[in-house]
């Protein structure tokens, strides 16, 4: 079993940035791939960066790339998503997920939310 915490998300103006932390209980959060999604109003969930276990291989959806990064501490059963250049369309509950891949992660965090004013 793994527990995850979002913290991080809040208020910011387009072209600011924001660092999402996501820790993990539970002693194999190394073994597992990490991503974060997102959920914006009124649209559907969206995986928006992964990262493997070993942090050797990410992904990110197009309209993020080059401006999120995705990096992991297993030293400190962490995860992070770094965003930068925000756009008020980057607005979303952001959530942190965890499983043997990122296309059905089985554990979910509690979410946090990340609004970027125009």
């Amino acid at each position: 079993q793994v527990q995850l915490a979002e913290s991080g998300g809040g208020l910011v103006q387009a072209g600011g940035s924001l660092r999402l932390s996501c820790e993990a209980s539970g002693r194999t959060f190394n073994s597992y791939a990490m991503g974060w999604f997102r959920q914006g109003p009124g649209k559907d969930r969206e995986r928006v960066a992964s990262i493997s276990w070993s942090g050797i291989s990410t992904d990110y959806t197009d309209s993020v790339k080059g401006r999120f990064a995705i990096p992991r501490d297993n030293a400190k059963n962490t995860v992070y998503l770094q965003m930068n250049s925000l756009k008020p369309e980057d607005t979303a509950v952001y959530y942190c997920a965890a499983g043997v891949n990122t296309i059905r992660p089985e554990y979910w965090g509690q979410g946090t939310q990340v609004t970027v004013s125009s």
